[in-house]
């Protein structure tokens, strides 16, 4: 009988086992980004209809044409609502829920956007949505390749979240447009350092959750709620880059 090295047999399954392993982190990636594109296009999609179509808008603008009636407000608010019940109820919802709590979010947040959107003419408006693209993929790619660990990184870019949160309440009373560049412009930072940050954090959740043997169905529920901080990701930078280089209509 030939004799066979067992250390040779241990290198060889180590080999085969390293590939299926990738293999099942990039799938959940693919989810995380699939379902993020999705919410994206809804969002967009809502975002169009709602901009372009008086019809529509008359239904969330009180009679005087002046402001928001009260299905204004509540659409310009729920989305708030929504993440908080998505983050919130992470570990009772199905996948099946999440999922369709993502959709009817992706599609108020669209309509919430449509007030936005007629602020700004076409031009900057795509202008800026292509530069979102552009650094959101950038930093996603440099977050899921590098080997540095982000997370120091990422704790700051959160500290410095709080602070434009709180120096934007506080601009809402003053209403400095100098206060105003400033906070979109470390806007712009901080959610670009956060995208890299989160796909890097989604990467271990998934290789994480592929060494514990953790359920599909969890596997799946951790998914969305990642596609979910990515599109807050872009939004987010979509809305500063807006605010600080979008061209307002007349």
């Amino acid at each position: 009988m030939e004799y066979q090295n067992p250390q040779q047999n241990r290198s060889t399954d180590i080999s085969l086992v390293q590939p299926i392993e990738q293999t099942q982190v990039k799938n959940f990636m693919a989810n995380v980004f699939a379902y993020m594109f999705v919410a994206l296009g809804i969002s967009a999609l809502f975002a169009y209809l709602f901009s372009t179509n008086l019809y529509l808008l008359q239904y969330l603008i009180n009679s005087t044409g002046t402001g928001l009636n009260t299905l204004g407000y509540v659409v310009l608010l729920a989305p708030i609502g929504f993440v908080l019940l998505m983050s919130f109820g992470y570990s009772r919802l199905s996948p099946t829920a999440l999922i369709f709590l993502f959709i009817i979010y992706s599609a108020i947040n669209g309509i919430s956007f449509s007030f936005i959107l007629l602020n700004y003419t076409s031009g900057t408006v795509l202008a800026c949505f292509l530069s979102a693209s552009a650094m959101f993929g950038i930093m996603a790619f440099m977050g899921y390749t590098t080997k540095q660990d982000l997370t120091r990184f990422g704790r700051i870019m959160i500290m410095g979240l709080i602070g434009i949160i709180v120096a934007s309440l506080i601009n809402f009373f003053m209403q400095s447009p100098t206060m105003n560049y400033l906070i979109s412009f470390i806007g712009v930072m901080i959610f670009t350092g956060l995208t890299a940050y989160d796909v890097q954090k989604l990467k271990n959740i998934g290789t994480g959750m592929q060494y514990a043997n953790v359920p599909a169905t969890d596997v799946k529920k951790a998914s969305i709620l990642g596609a979910l901080n990515l599109y807050l990701d872009f939004i987010n930078l979509f809305l500063f880059l807006l605010r600080l280089f979008g061209g307002r209509r007349n």
